[in-house]
């Protein structure tokens, strides 16, 4: 592999580790690197944007490293280092760094080490040099190597969420990321199908899903509910990142499915199994011809995963369900992983909010109360200057047209007002038509109660839905709430269509 250029200092530390651990003598904790140190010393010393980092070990785990326990698709450590038959990441940073298996698996300095030797080495293959290892966004192909995702589709739905983070920015306890502007080379992934584009290809069992088909090895095509009745909805947890699902249930040799996963940050729905099939998921044969499996984003002993958009998603999805099939709405009906006959799994756990869901299945009177609006840019509540044209162009557009402006080094922003009722928690999300031309860092300013926030948005790609670009904290009354500036360093047009502001 190509010699990098290292910070002594990181490098010293890490050898001493790794000299300790080899004479079979555990790091005492004084020199353990706390995580931040961690993630600076490991993009040190092998020439990798420690943000990029931080944002692909985010995607994974939410930086946890589950007492060193294995995901569903066998990874190890919040870097997520896999063994399993397709993907031996685990192996390939242990031949890089010198470093034990055992150690990689349950050493949270070492497993980012490893995963930082990994990246480096694909970006390597890559032919990236010192220049080109600079620009995060030069990164994105080792990134999608990274998750060995078991499509081109699904690689690219990987490394976009990787991506997607580094504009929203991160916030993990004394890990943080601010958000940025990168520009993604996609490459050859750009010519792919976008799976966060939902409606481009629509499943015919639950029209708001995406639809991509699992492995035809892992689930039974059957002709439900001819050949069996559907009484049942279970519950699970994926212990893995939503791409990292998806993937692993394309991987012929993971043996299981679900007929739906569900995304933590915004509710996305994929589609892999159509109801009328029988997927092996409840570990039961009777329960797998009986019923229809959901699997949620996340790992049942981190509740971070558990969001209002997962819960308000997955409750459409299982009313859905239950008014197509006569599944009682009830927990008789909606069970957990764990509640199925001869479970070894635990999911969906302890963190699971069954109240809460179950409130947002039945539309019961004890769900909190919400309030929405939308604006679109034909709106009164727009605002722009005679700079941002208006187009009709894209399909994918909200309502009768859009707005479009080039990208400048200049405040122009196009505003949305909203009359806010009351000081709390809103989710803004935004809708815009995506294309190869629109530009690849659109800022999205939100006014918080604490002063604008910026948030980043690739939008070439996800488009014709809407977004969730995060939760702020709003004051009440009416103002501009979201805006769409033209300040950037991305290429291509930015785009204000419309936007959608909910109470929660």
């Amino acid at each position: 592999m190509t010699l990098v250029r290292t910070r002594l200092v990181a490098l010293a530390a890490a050898v001493f580790a790794t000299v300790l651990v080899l004479a079979g003598q555990p790091a005492a904790a004084e020199h353990a690197a706390p995580l931040p140190d961690a993630f600076d010393q490991a993009a040190a010393e092998y020439d990798v944007p420690r943000d990029l980092l931080v944002a692909l070990g985010y995607a994974e785990t939410h930086l946890d490293g589950h007492n060193g326990e294995p995901s569903a698709s066998g990874g190890y450590g919040l870097m997520h280092l896999v063994d399993n038959p397709t993907n031996q990441t685990l192996q390939e940073a242990a031949e890089l760094t010198g470093l034990p298996a055992e150690t990689l698996k349950s050493d949270d300095a070492a497993n980012i080490r490893g995963a930082a030797a990994v990246l480096r080495s694909y970006a390597d293959k890559l032919g990236l040099d010192e220049s080109a290892r600079e620009d995060a966004g030069r990164w994105y192909k080792a990134v999608a190597q990274y998750g060995h995702a078991s499509s081109p589709e699904t690689a690219r739905l990987y490394a976009d969420a990787v991506y997607e983070l580094l504009g929203l920015g991160i916030e993990a306890g004394p890990v943080t990321v601010k958000p940025q502007e990168v520009t993604a080379d996609r490459g050859e992934y750009a010519k792919v199908r976008d799976l966060n584009a939902r409606a481009s290809i629509a499943s015919a069992d639950y029209p708001p899903a995406a639809w991509v088909a699992a492995h035809s090895s892992n689930y039974r095509a059957s002709s439900r509910e001819s050949s069996y009745n559907i009484d049942r909805i279970v519950i699970h947890v994926t212990q893995g990142s939503y791409a990292g699902t998806i993937s692993w249930f394309q991987n012929p040799s993971s043996n299981v499915s679900a007929h739906y996963v569900i995304k933590s940050s915004n509710g996305a729905v994929t589609q892999m199994v159509r109801d009328k099939d029988v997927a092996w998921h409840a570990g039961n044969s009777s329960y797998n011809n009986r019923s229809i499996g959901i699997e949620h984003e996340g790992w049942v002993n981190d509740a971070s995963w558990f969001t209002d958009a997962m819960y308000r998603s997955s409750a459409a999805l299982a009313r859905h369900l239950a008014d197509k099939y006569g599944i009682p709405k009830n927990r008789t009906g909606i069970i957990g992983h764990n509640q199925v006959p001869g479970a070894t799994h635990t999911d969906p756990g302890p963190n699971w909010n069954w109240t809460t869901y179950m409130n947002y299945v039945t539309g019961g009177s004890t769900n909190p109360p919400t309030w929405t609006t939308t604006v679109d840019n034909a709106s009164a509540q727009f605002t722009a200057s005679t700079n941002w044209g208006t187009s009709a162009y894209s399909s994918q557009r909200h309502g009768a047209d859009y707005r479009f402006a080039d990208p400048v080094s200049a405040s122009d922003p196009a505003w949305y007002s909203a009359s806010i009722p009351s000081a709390g928690t809103y989710r803004v999300e935004v809708w815009y038509p995506s294309d190869p031309g629109y530009n690849s860092s659109a800022p999205y300013i939100v006014a918080t109660a604490s002063g604008n926030q910026t948030v980043y948005v690739d939008q070439r790609s996800g488009g014709g839905a809407w977004r969730s670009i995060g939760t702020f904290q709003l004051n009440a009354g009416t103002y501009d709430v979201v805006g769409v500036s033209r300040w950037t360093a991305g290429t291509g047009y930015v785009i204000a269509d419309a936007v959608r502001i909910s109470r929660l």
